[in-house]
């Protein structure tokens, strides 16, 4: 009686084991069928036809989008850390914290060279952190699954950086805050690939996202000139011309990365030609700020 019993308690352990085997199994192919899925649909989103089937051979999420995550969890780091911990208490719109916080661009401390870049950080309020960190977030990932996190991060400082150089010269009186150079460079990068690329994409597709885009950058553009021209609150200006440089930064050097998926960068001449380009304005910039600019240094 002893042995069946042994036998029949092994064969019900086997069997068990068998059963866990086999749903941990269905479980991974699942999970793989949802990831395949994902994958395919970031493909059809970010890039034209002929270049699905190799990006989904190498599909991988190793590195993991990095690189947009960090930037928006120190935009939000930042914002927190002005709207509590600062002066003003309250998150709605932020005052004299961030007026005077050491990373604002402002044109009378533009010899602090830095705050060309870490203006990106601050924010003045909800409704613009927010906005940013949505918008970045929901292009940004799906960008850096594709392209991995150097070209992402490229055309994005870019923009940022091209953003407060071109307000220092377009409108040198005026106080910078926010990521939207950035936001602005993935976006017009983004554009450009799907306007040049609209007819190996489903029409219908195509143009949904070239509508959604030139719908969220007028109608983010229209309230930015609006808050700096037409409101009277007081306080410092804050300059649009950062959007708009941002858009233009993404619509050439981010047209170039994003358009070059699985191709050698360095032999492309468009990819020279925008290099050359942004050089020549950046040293322009500096020597108008140097030398040229009306602003009090």
């Amino acid at each position: 009686m002893e042995m069946g019993d042994n036998d029949i308690e092994e064969q019900d352990t086997f069997r068990l084991q068998s059963d866990e085997e086999g749903a941990n199994r269905g479980n991974i192919k699942s999970r793989g069928r949802r990831v395949e899925k994902f994958q395919k649909n970031v493909s059809r989103w970010m890039l034209p036809e002929e270049l699905r089937e190799t990006y989904l051979e190498r599909a991988n999420c190793c590195p993991p989008p990095i690189f947009i995550i960090l930037v928006s969890l120190a935009e939000l780091g930042v914002f927190i850390y002005y709207a509590v911990w600062k002066p003003q208490k309250q998150w709605v719109t932020l005052g004299i914290g961030i007026w005077e916080s050491p990373l604002t661009y402002k044109s009378d401390q533009r010899e602090e060279a830095w705050r060309f870049l870490s203006y990106m950080f601050v924010h003045a309020g909800v409704e613009h952190i927010l906005g940013n960190l949505i918008m970045q977030l929901f292009l940004g990932i799906p960008l850096e699954l594709v392209h991995k996190g150097f070209e992402v991060g490229m055309v994005y400082m870019a923009g940022v950086l091209a953003g407060s150089l071109a307000s220092s010269i377009f409108d040198p009186y005026s106080a910078l805050v926010g990521a939207s150079g950035g936001v602005y460079a993935l976006m017009g990068g983004y554009f450009m690939n799907a306007v040049v690329n609209f007819r190996e994409m489903m029409p219908l597709l195509g143009a949904f996202r070239i509508l959604v885009i030139v719908l969220i950058v007028g109608t983010d553009v229209g309230f930015a000139i609006y808050r700096r021209f037409i409101t009277h609150d007081a306080g410092m200006k804050v300059s649009f011309v950062a959007h708009i440089a941002g858009g233009v930064a993404g619509m050439t050097i981010g047209y170039v990365f994003f358009t070059n998926y699985s191709k050698e960068l360095l032999k492309d001449p468009r990819f020279w030609l925008c290099i050359v380009g942004y050089i020549a304005f950046f040293f322009f910039a500096v020597i108008f700020n140097i030398f040229l600019s009306p602003a009090p240094a």
